[in-house]
């Protein structure tokens, strides 16, 4: 068992450094989600799309954290410089962050109507459907990190 371990640290330092940024993303998430109504009546429907701000602005917080720790704890650094590094890291983001968009309202509006309570806490569609999402991306994420842009 710990040779797989160690054959897959780098796995697991994704999923951990994802789990971080994950954690980042839904409590930013469910701080702008609840703030910006205020500001923004339209926020919570605009034209059909659910939290649309929130979302973007969640996911930007997620994406700046995951960068970090991707680079500091789970990838060597690939044959780019840093600067082309980090443009095609947040290329890749923003591609990952329209589809997290889009995944985000079909679970929202199709798949998670109902609350689900959790031991201490009342998880709410909006939430599920932002876990959803980023499970749901970050595979994809992983890959293209690993193969195009971390592929020293």
């Amino acid at each position: 068992m710990r040779d797989l371990l160690l054959r897959q640290k780098q796995v697991l330092f994704f999923i951990v450094a994802g789990g971080l940024s994950a954690v980042i993303e839904i409590g930013s998430f469910k701080l702008f989600s609840t703030v910006i109504p205020h500001f923004f009546s339209s926020e919570a429907n605009f034209h059909g799309i659910h939290y649309p701000m929130s979302n973007i602005f969640s996911t930007s917080c997620g994406i700046v954290t995951n960068y970090f720790l991707s680079i500091w704890f789970v990838f060597e650094r690939g044959k780019h410089s840093k600067r082309k590094e980090f443009a095609y890291f947040m290329m890749v983001s923003f591609i990952s962050t329209f589809l997290s968009l889009g995944f985000f309202q079909i679970f929202y509006s199709y798949v998670f109507k109902d609350t689900v309570d959790v031991i201490i806490y009342s998880l709410s569609p909006e939430i599920i459907s932002k876990i959803a999402a980023i499970l749901l991306v970050s595979v994809l994420n992983y890959s293209i990190k690993k193969k195009i842009i971390f592929n020293g």
